[in-house]
């Protein structure tokens, strides 16, 4: 199954990528919240194919009304068509297709596939992550003063820490940590489930410690297909990073 996903990821990235730069519709779903034709297109598409290989799992894609009846089913595809459409919009390499299959609230299969970027990143549960063909896992980082996050600028109470590349796409953010580029990658505010399933097992199967931005464990299939936050970090400063974040979470209640 995950040969089967990888390659309907693989050309899903490959339809966007051919439309990238060419004349499309775009507009504003909400303030700040772009969206495109492609986004849909490629949606449709990725619909139609994973619908094939698994007709029993349910749907939630940031592309198409949401329907409970999901929370039923065995298994659940969590589905960003373009995650990091702004990227996408200006021509940028930081987006990607996210795919992943949830199975008992949590995935069981992670797929990401960055044309724009050559990469294309594979995770199985209990299988390992990959990209390209090569085995990920996370940087051996243990001190959390020093530890490289994907930014493009860091604040004051960051001064600790050090920015490296900002993808748009948080999926993308998530997954260099797995591949030891990044120590650490966190969101401090209310997201959905297709922005972090997929890249969430691929750091998890490279060694990653992966939570809520709190340190609360993470679950997928909720009823809203929401979440408060991701961590991501190397086991040994998940902890720090945590309470970092905490702190910073009570100055904004």
């Amino acid at each position: 199954m995950l040969e089967a996903v990888s390659a309907v990821v693989r050309e899903a990235g490959a339809i966007a990528a051919d439309r990238c730069g060419t004349a499309f519709r775009r507009w504003e779903k909400a303030p700040g919240s772009p969206v495109c034709d492609i986004d849909l297109e490629v949606d449709a598409f990725l619909r139609e194919r994973l619908t094939a290989l698994d007709p029993e799992a349910g749907w939630l894609s940031e592309e198409t009304l949401d329907t409970s009846d999901r929370i039923e089913r065995p298994r659940l595809w969590v589905v960003d068509p373009i995650d990091g459409t702004r990227d996408y919009l200006r021509g940028r390499p930081g987006w990607c297709v996210s795919v992943a299959l949830v199975e008992e609230r949590a995935p069981l299969i992670g797929v990401l596939d960055a044309p724009a970027r050559g990469e294309h990143w594979t995770a199985g549960r209990g299988l390992g992550a990959w990209r390209n063909g090569e085995r990920l896992r996370v940087s051996g980082r243990r001190r959390f003063a020093g530890a490289r996050v994907p930014a493009d600028q860091l604040s004051e109470a960051d001064g600790d820490l050090v920015a490296v590349e900002r993808p748009n796409s948080i999926a993308l953010r998530i997954a260099m940590v797995a591949a030891g580029e990044a120590d650490l990658a966190a969101t401090l505010r209310w997201g959905f489930e297709w922005d972090i399933a997929a890249a969430a097992l691929i750091a998890a199967e490279a060694g990653a410690a992966v939570s809520g931005a709190l340190g609360q464990p993470l679950a997928f299939n909720s009823a809203s297909g929401e979440a408060f936050g991701v961590l991501v970090a190397t086991p040994a400063i998940h902890s720090a990073a945590a309470e970092r974040l905490r702190a910073r979470a009570m100055d904004l209640v």
